[in-house]
């Protein structure tokens, strides 16, 4: 099995690896096959345009290197991006920036896009409850 220099880079030196205080949104996602765990977290702000964007990531990861350097990359992606632009990233898009995963890791790809996608969701359901409450 053999790792594309990206994934032995991410996997070595993660980016936006930790928690973040007064996050916009937690989520946490675990493949029972594997025993990977990831907790995502998403701290959204609004850009020039007045559009929510992801401002901050990170990511805390219980699993193997593969697991550890999607999370990273995936994190990465979305960084910048507006909620809507980030709901797109896919499991593929993070395997083909990392320079593929063997098949055997292809599971670990799944988890850091759908912690993603379950992070944003459950802001934006988050923001609609609070809405009708208010």
């Amino acid at each position: 099995m053999q790792y594309s220099k990206e994934v032995l880079d991410h996997f070595t030196h993660p980016r936006n690896q930790g928690k973040i205080k007064n996050a916009s949104s937690v989520a946490i996602v675990g493949n029972p096959r594997c025993g990977d765990i990831i907790r995502v977290y998403i701290k959204v702000g609004k850009n020039k345009k007045g559009e929510e964007i992801i401002q901050k990531t990170g990511f805390e990861t219980l699993g193997c290197g593969a697991a550890i350097a999607t999370s990273s990359m995936m994190t990465e992606m979305a960084k910048g991006k507006t909620l809507e632009e980030a709901l797109k990233i896919t499991n593929q898009n993070v395997v083909k920036k990392l320079g593929g995963l063997p098949s055997s890791k292809l599971h670990c790809s799944n988890l850091a896009a759908d912690a993603l996608r379950k992070a944003i969701k459950k802001y934006k359901d988050e923001k609609e409850k609070n809405k009708k409450v208010n």
